[in-house]
């Protein structure tokens, strides 16, 4: 969790600049090594992506648990969990690789838009958001329940509607994330911030594939 916003004094403008180039720096490392294990694990069978996807979940709990003990070992355990999930996610991403390339571009483009826009947005806005949070906590999984039932039942058009709500959630946790970066009154909650910020990032990727995968 990021800090309590009374455990420590305000940062000045300028170390407010500093920890958001450092958190974006920390995302474009993490999608470094996300790339790096996609590559590694583009042959791996789809049952070995369960155990990378527990291995994240594990780096992300010791992300959380180390970020206020030792900035070393928090960004260590930040690129730890990006190549994990990395390979994870390989099998999909060489599937639409192998089958349909262009929707792969067409989403990565996409989604640099829709980070970069809503991010802006959520970054620059005065209104607070955090209240937002657990609105769409639980639209989360209520979207995540929709996709279950979705495999056994048929819904017209299901495939895009699950997308698309779920752009509309990530969009909120994006603009969410990026104002944090600004209200955030600890520097060293970079990596932890890096980690939310990359989650939305990936998982707004697969949303677009999904879409664009439909052509």
């Amino acid at each position: 969790m990021i800090a309590d916003s009374t455990a420590s004094p305000a940062i000045t403008r300028d170390q407010s600049h500093a920890l958001f180039a450092q958190t974006m720096g920390l995302v474009a490392l993490t999608t470094a090594f996300f790339a790096l294990g996609a590559y590694i694990g583009r042959d791996m069978a789809y049952q070995w992506g369960w155990l990378w996807f527990i291995a994240a979940l594990v780096c992300l709990i010791g992300l959380n648990t180390a970020v206020q003990r030792s900035e070393q070992l928090a960004i260590g355990l930040l690129l730890a969990f990006g190549l994990v999930i990395g390979l994870a996610t390989a099998p999909t991403i060489a599937y639409y690789m192998s089958t349909n390339p262009q929707a792969v571009y067409q989403a990565g483009g996409a989604t640099a838009l829709f980070i970069a826009g809503f991010g802006a947005a959520g970054y620059a806005t005065r209104r607070d958001l955090s209240n937002l949070a657990r609105l769409l906590f639980f639209a989360l999984l209520a979207l995540i329940v929709f996709g279950i039932v979705t495999i056994f039942v048929r819904i017209p058009n299901g495939d895009l509607i699950y997308a698309v709500l779920g752009l509309i959630i990530f969009a909120g946790f994006t603009m969410i994330d990026f104002q944090r970066i600004r209200h955030s009154r600890d520097i060293r909650v970079a990596p932890l911030l890096a980690a939310s910020i990359f989650l939305d990032i990936l998982n707004v990727f697969l949303f677009f594939l999904r879409i664009f995968a439909r052509r």
